[in-house]
């Protein structure tokens, strides 16, 4: 256990790719997609070996504060905190950067990552965390990032290219950052895949509270007189009335844009555990065992002469195919979504389309 450690869990997304599954009221990491548990019930238990319970949090839309608090009751209530309005990652990270000052005080390293990621091999997820807290020890005024080695030329992915060897903590290796890259078209991401120096950015980070703060005053310094508040309106019991006008008031801004991509003391860490941000219905191929034609389903299914599909279904209703290659069918008790496999990505513009459409409101 890192008594020193707090780990914080954002959990304010929609998850609008995975509908009709996923609604308003229930966005994706509120849904059990693969194994045990929703994505957020997960995520939680893979930190417990290195973690106590009260370090921690989970930062979610107010909304889904009782859900969460439902989903989580081996977690303190005061810990699963609502954020009055979405400002994207970087006012959150800043919020919890004030709760975690308030608690630990600025030496306390804060893990920063995802409700909503497939982990495989929580084991060494944990172990790698554990040797990123060890190189903190020694670094603290270095803040770290996991980069994922590219298996395939992905557009969807945000990159890191990665420069010289820092120093092997344990068994992870740690590099310098040479910069962020936005998610790349095809071609410039079959380059850095061959190029062997790029790594996919999970959107998972460590540092400590003061080499945050300093980073937060050097480019985003509303951001730094946030945090700052945050710390004293949490230690004083007065945060719950002023944070509404304190946060709602703050830009939207990515934790990328706003700090990480200019990081004055950028470290990537080689992930040696099997991940997946699992951000569309396509995903499934990577996770389920599929049939001797290409076909990946959980629920009912049959099919004759069908190949390639992507089936979610429940165990009550029976999805059936006959002479189709290359789709998505999802089957819910109120909605079902058939596309071309390749036409996924396009869920959300099918979303936006339902806002002219009053007669689809409930299926948002």
């Amino acid at each position: 256990m890192l008594h020193h450690v707090y780990a914080v869990i954002m959990a304010g997304g929609r998850g609008e790719r995975f509908w009709p599954q996923s609604r308003s009221c229930r966005p994706k990491q509120f849904l059990q997609l693969l194994g045990e548990g929703t994505m957020i019930e997960q995520t939680v238990e893979r930190l417990k070996p290195l973690l106590p319970a009260e370090h921690i949090l989970v930062l979610t839309n107010c909304e889904y504060v009782d859900t969460v608090r439902m989903l989580l009751p081996s977690l303190p209530g005061e810990n699963i905190i609502g954020e009055p309005a979405a400002r994207d990652t970087a006012p959150c990270a800043a919020l919890a950067a004030g709760i975690v000052k308030a608690r630990g005080g600025e030496d306390a390293v804060m893990i920063l990552l995802p409700a909503d990621h497939v982990i495989e091999r929580a084991n060494d997820l944990v172990s790698v965390l554990a040797d990123i807290t060890d190189f903190l020890e020694r670094r603290p005024e270095w803040i770290c990032t996991i980069g994922v080695r590219p298996t395939e030329p992905a557009t969807a992915y945000g990159y890191i290219r990665c420069g010289e060897l820092l120093e092997l903590a344990g068994e992870t290796r740690l590099c310098r950052s040479l910069g962020f890259r936005e998610k790349p078209d095809f071609a410039t991401a079959e380059e850095f895949l061959k190029a062997g120096n790029y790594r996919w950015n999970c959107g998972m980070f460590l540092f400590r509270i003061k080499a945050f703060e300093l980073e937060l005053k050097r480019q985003c310094p509303e951001l730094a007189d946030m945090l700052g508040q945050i710390c004293e309106l949490s230690r004083s019991g007065k945060l719950a009335e002023v944070l509404p006008e304190l946060f709602c008031r703050q830009k939207k801004l990515s934790i990328d844009y706003a700090v990480m991509e200019k990081a004055e003391h950028m470290a990537v860490a080689e992930c040696r555990f099997d991940w997946d941000d699992i951000g569309s219905w396509t995903a499934l191929r990577n996770h389920l065992t599929a049939d001797s034609d290409g076909n990946v389903a959980t629920g009912l299914f049959a099919e004759i002469d069908s190949h390639n599909l992507i089936v979610s279904g429940r165990p009550d209703h029976l999805i059936a195919a006959i002479g189709v290659d290359d789709l998505v069918i999802v089957s819910t008790s109120d909605a079902t979504l058939v596309c071309h496999a390749g036409q996924a990505q396009r869920i959300k513009e099918l979303l936006s389309s339902f806002g002219l459409r009053p007669e689809l409101h409930p299926f948002q």
